[in-house]
């Protein structure tokens, strides 16, 4: 099956925002550990490594915008949604865990993690149910 242009392009900037958050991330923890920025600029270089991961989100909101194929943009939208939830669920319920003691608390950067992870979850779910399609039909 050939890629779509719309999906080629999503992979050159999907993986050209990775490649600077990886700088990004990689360059301000070296910073903090040899010359410790102070005041704001303290501030501006621990965030630095988040815009990258907001760009991720731009990024997708772009694929739906640029998908021409209503039935695939429909699939990715669903998908986003039921990730979107089950990211706030289980983050609401640690959330809880945390208030009454029972976990320890987690950084909450490991949410985008999470509702990264979320998103491999549903394209592998994705994969099996289209084959199973293929298969039946």
């Amino acid at each position: 099956m050939p890629v779509s242009p719309e999906i080629k392009r999503y992979t050159v900037r999907l993986l050209s925002v990775m490649t600077l958050y990886g700088v990004t991330l990689v360059g301000v923890n070296l910073w903090f550990r040899y010359a410790t920025p102070t005041g704001v600029l303290a501030y501006v270089a621990a965030v630095l490594p988040a815009v990258p991961i907001a760009l991720v989100f731009v990024v997708i909101g772009k694929l739906l915008v640029e998908m021409r194929d209503e039935y695939i943009r429909a699939q990715m939208v669903h998908d986003l949604l039921i990730v979107t939830g089950a990211t706030l669920s289980i983050t609401t319920a640690w959330g809880f865990l945390e208030g009454f003691g029972l976990v320890a608390p987690t950084a909450h950067y490991y949410v985008a993690t999470l509702w990264f992870a979320l998103q491999g979850v549903a394209a592998c779910v994705r994969g099996i149910l289209r084959s199973r399609e293929r298969s039946v039909g």
